[in-house]
């Protein structure tokens, strides 16, 4: 998977996705993990990696109906569960996320959704999410577990790492 995010902090460079893409390469999305990317944030891995290709080969190159691909079946087939996620389709898991498109820093909204979606859309606007048919948030509280004592466990191990590394803060 191409992490954009990841690779600009790194200083990796910017991928050719275009040029991949072009060459039959099979391309998704990821996000890579927290040491080297804080967000892993979806929208904006699929903002970044369509702009950067934009700067490098123009606007036309990678549409948002693309870059949305590249997070969702694609990165199911880099899994190999194309059969089983990454698609709404009948006899497949129910993923649905519900990302509200009306907040400020979203209007004037696009007519496209998917434009919208790709360039406008953070996780702050997710305000549904279903898993494998499962409801695991709700009005953008999650439903499944407690999100302060996820981030106080975080932080507490974080804390403990550095204390074994012998790192200050």
């Amino acid at each position: 998977s191409h992490c954009p995010s990841s690779n600009l902090k790194l200083g990796s460079g910017i991928a050719e996705i275009t040029r991949m893409l072009d060459e039959g390469i099979s391309v998704s999305l990821g996000a890579d993990g927290a040491a080297c990317n804080n967000r892993l944030d979806m929208f904006t891995e699929m903002r970044t990696m369509a702009l950067l290709q934009k700067a490098l080969h123009g606007p036309e190159v990678i549409p948002a109906r693309q870059a949305l691909r590249l997070a969702t079946i694609e990165g199911a087939k880099a899994l190999g569960l194309e059969k089983e996620i990454g698609s709404l389709e009948v006899g497949k898991r129910a993923d649905v996320s519900v990302v509200k498109l009306d907040a400020l820093h979203s209007v004037p909204s696009s007519s496209d959704l998917v434009s919208a979606l790709v360039y406008s859309a953070q996780t702050s606007d997710v305000q549904c999410v279903v898993i494998d048919g499962q409801l695991v948030m709700r009005d953008g509280e999650l439903l499944t577990l407690d999100e302060t004592s996820v981030v106080q466990g975080a932080n507490r191990e974080r804390v403990e790492l550095m204390k074994r590394a012998g790192i200050d803060g």
